[in-house]
């Protein structure tokens, strides 16, 4: 009986094969050290190799400028939502106290769907701390509130973007690929140049390509297309990382000049995920990079919808020109999801299941009155998360269990 699994899960999601293979056979003596990559100091030779050839291999992959900074901080990607707020607060106070200048910060967040709507309450949450200028965070959109639901990218047309020739705008802020509703936007969100735009690309980084230089910050964690939970990878442009001194109060570790100055390693880094993102950046590496990864992710992606599209029994939710070609959503009737995933278990195919997220309350004072309760959502359904590693192989077989589950199940 095979023991091969098929992973559909959304994170930590899949490695592929050979890159396990490699830090099996390197586990227990690391370029005969004698020592596993676990056990070697942070501060020794052969790590400073390993963290000095992880931010060559991206550099080369994402052909990213030498005016941008590449930071490995801990925390997941979530905890870049204060850090991101913190930072480019602290860079826009920066540039204001030239002239002595105490009107309001605008923070922009384009939501589309569950982590750029948490991202936006954390602004609105840290907002009140922010000292020497009032803080706006502005929901340039809110596709649930305009459309009824995630399930997609409303025209810009439709947005409300500040204008910084009237406004003092920190950054504009947008999630890439939103992993829970599956919709990921096809291109670039277009802001003014003179605001830096910063993007959460955790689902879908190094996917496609990506042009580092429309951006001020782009940030991920690696468990979803780069290796293991444990490390986020965040590329800043220079001029947005300011001193400690500097904005809001903030934590060290979420202090981008900090990291920046002990070269990410201001205390013991996350070392065994760094080496594994390595890895993954050399196996990308070796199958033409990021515009051949991304040919065969809309292979697969296209594979897939077609089957839901063509199906009566199964439908994908998400208009077709926000799709996310990483996380695949799909529904069929509430009364056959236990059998389809009872099935799709006995098939070895695991972590089908759509996410289910009941958010936490969180209450916030907001304009010193009024208290906003925030309480949240349950999505079910399926879910098919088809990352770099998935081989089109695999997909097939989702396919032809998507096939067979209609044919017992004819449509009522």
């Amino acid at each position: 009986m095979s023991t091969h699994t098929y992973n559909f899960g959304a994170g930590p999601a899949k490695i592929p094969q050979s890159v396990l293979k490699r830090a099996q056979e390197e586990l227990l003596n690391y370029d005969n050290t004698g020592m596993s990559v676990m056990e070697l100091s942070h501060r020794s030779k052969p790590f400073g190799e390993i963290l000095n050839r992880t931010k060559s291999n991206l550099t080369k992959l994402m052909n990213i400028p030498d005016n941008y900074e590449i930071l490995f901080m801990q925390g997941g990607a979530t905890t870049q939502f204060a850090a991101v707020f913190y930072n480019l607060i602290a860079a826009k106070q920066k540039e204001l106290s030239k002239t002595k200048d105490n009107s309001p910060i605008v923070v922009d967040y384009i939501v589309t769907g569950a982590w750029s709507s948490k991202a936006a309450d954390e602004a609105q949450r840290l907002a009140e701390s922010v000292k020497g200028n009032p803080i706006v965070v502005n929901r340039v959109v809110d596709t649930k509130k305009a459309a009824g639901a995630y399930d997609r990218i409303t025209p810009e047309s439709t947005w409300s973007l500040t204008d910084p020739a009237k406004n003092h705008v920190a950054y504009v802020y947008y999630c890439d690929n939103e992993t829970v509703h599956g919709v990921e936007f096809q291109s670039v969100p277009k802001v003014n140049p003179s605001v830096p735009l910063v993007t959460d690309v955790s689902s879908n980084f190094l996917s496609r390509p990506i042009d580092v230089n429309k951006y001020g910050l782009i940030y991920g964690g690696a468990q979803k297309n780069l290796g293991p939970a444990g490390v986020s990878l965040v590329i800043v442009r220079k001029d947005l990382i300011v001193d400690l001194s500097v904005g809001p109060l903030r934590p060290l570790m979420l202090d981008f000049d900090t990291l920046a100055k002990n070269e990410s390693m201001y205390n013991t880094p996350p070392t065994f995920a760094i080496y594994m993102v390595g890895l993954m950046l050399e196996w990308l590496l070796e199958h033409g990079g990021l515009t051949e990864i991304a040919k065969k992710n809309e292979k697969k992606a296209n594979k897939l919808y077609d089957a839901l599209d063509s199906s009566k029994l199964f439908s994908a939710p998400v208009q077709k020109e926000a799709r996310s070609k990483m996380n695949v959503v799909f529904k069929l009737p509430k009364e056959l999801e236990a059998e389809f995933f009872k099935g799709a278990e006995e098939r070895r195919m695991v972590q089908l299941k759509g996410h289910r997220s009941v958010g936490k309350v969180f209450r916030y004072h907001v304009r010193l009155i009024r208290w906003l309760i925030v309480v949240l959502y349950v999505l079910g359904g399926a879910r098919a998360s088809i990352y770099n590693a998935m081989p089109e192989e695999e997909v097939d077989v989702l396919v032809a269990y998507l096939e067979q589950f209609e044919k017992e199940h004819p449509t009522i």
